[in-house]
């Protein structure tokens, strides 16, 4: 198992709303959220609108969008990939899906024992 596991991914419908809210607002970027008044939904703001701290965790990119979550949720979601889709629905009140009638929601599927393995290594 020699290829590079992604912590995030995306669905087509994502990479096609994320296209969508590009054109409209320039770079991207998502942080993960973890509970309040949003819950636990993936968030999308304009790049550099969010303030990434040093304790965040980089988990990648979707389609050149990076993703971060905090690293204490991180300690909790890290075996796992997260799978960032699309439903029919309101967004985050601060998210930039808002008010589009889709909003993006985060699914999850652990990972092998043999991709924790490939992980570890790269960590």
């Amino acid at each position: 198992m020699g290829h590079v596991i992604a912590r995030v991914t995306a669905t087509p419908a994502t990479l096609e709303l994320i296209a969508v809210l590009r054109d409209r607002h320039g770079p991207l970027m998502f942080f993960q959220s973890g509970g309040c008044c949003d819950g636990s939904a993936p968030m999308c703001y304009p790049a550099g609108e969010f303030n990434i701290s040093d304790t965040d965790v980089y988990l990648g990119n979707l389609d050149g969008t990076p993703f971060y979550m905090g690293c204490e949720q991180f300690e909790y979601w890290e075996h796992t990939q997260l799978i960032i889709d699309v439903v029919d629905g309101n967004g985050g009140m601060f998210s930039l899906d808002n008010g589009t009638g889709r909003r993006f929601l985060t699914r999850s599927r652990l990972f092998t024992d043999e991709e924790l393995a490939v992980l570890k290594q790269s960590a």
